[in-house]
């Protein structure tokens, strides 16, 4: 009898640990920017949150965040960060979520800012995932999945650096309040303009009446696997499944461009391969059930 208990509390506690949602993805966060990043997290209606929802990252650093199965929602940098000395409120220029503080605790970004775009196990187990300019933007950002098998697994995101060549009418400029008068940001039309034609909304809230425009053109020329506008979809969505993700501010020129143009699966990545979620229970166990092992 000894001997099946602990092979019942074996059982018993990768049921809990399936059940329980202990597995995950992971989000490594990695800043290649020349000045620190903010990236903010926002939780999609109905999902659980994060353990943040917004932190620092300074040049060259990372982080790994742990995001549970079936989980959507959208990663964005923030920049030109400070915290106010007389009211302690923090700001930052671009990509601010207005929560005063580092956290953003539920809110979104103020546009422009660039978006990762994440809906995890979804239909048919596929990971949905993309980058999106429809808001606008304010950083390179690179989407690579690792350890992913099925979907195409395909990295995506926006390398070019766009503030330097956002057109006049749709630059944010800093003011020189952070120590430049550079453009800091670049808007969508949408938002420069209001026009339901840049919006997709009216008349043109269909994609057979929502087409791309020179200013979405701009985006997608520089950037053809993000979103341009709110129906670009063939070219901009892409799946895999279990896979972990590594997302890059600023990512270094020479990389971004052999990343963006490779496949990775399962295949390709080698000891990029996520272990199976039975073989990770195990591993988790095992240390708790040889305490009940009896001795020899």
């Amino acid at each position: 009898m000894a001997r099946v208990e602990p092979c019942l509390a074996l059982f018993c506690i990768c049921l809990l640990l399936f059940s329980s949602g202990v597995f995950s993805a992971t989000f490594t966060v990695i800043n290649q920017c020349t000045d620190t990043v903010w990236p903010g997290i926002l939780s999609g209606a109905g999902t659980q949150p994060l353990a943040t929802t917004g932190f620092s990252l300074q040049s060259g650093a990372s982080t790994t965040i742990s995001v549970p199965e079936s989980w959507s929602g959208r990663l964005w940098g923030r920049t030109l960060c400070a915290e106010n000395s007389a009211t302690g409120k923090f700001t930052c220029v671009t990509g601010d979520c207005g929560s005063g503080t580092v956290d953003c605790g539920g809110a979104g970004a103020v546009p422009p800012a660039t978006l990762a775009e994440f809906t995890l196990n979804g239909a048919g187990g596929l990971d949905f995932y993309d980058v999106s300019l429809v808001d606008g933007y304010n950083l390179p950002m690179l989407v690579v999945p690792r350890g992913g098998a099925g979907g195409n697994c395909t990295a995506t995101g926006c390398v070019a650096e766009l503030n330097g060549q956002c057109p006049a009418e749709l630059r944010v400029v800093s003011g020189g309040a952070y120590g430049t008068d550079e453009s800091v940001a670049c808007k969508s039309a949408c938002l420069a303009f209001g026009d339901p034609q840049f919006c997709c909304s009216g008349a043109y809230a269909t994609p057979d009446t929502c087409k791309p425009t020179s200013y979405s053109e701009f985006f997608k020329s520089a950037c053809p696997r993000a979103y341009s506008y709110a129906y670009d979809d063939g070219t901009s969505t892409f799946t895999c499944a279990s896979a972990d993700y590594v997302i890059t501010f600023c990512p270094k020129p020479a990389n971004s461009q052999k990343s963006a143009t490779t496949n990775v699966s399962l295949a390709s990545s080698g000891s990029d391969s996520k272990p199976s979620l039975f073989f990770t229970a195990l591993v988790a166990v095992l240390p708790v059930v040889s305490r009940w092992l009896p001795l020899h």
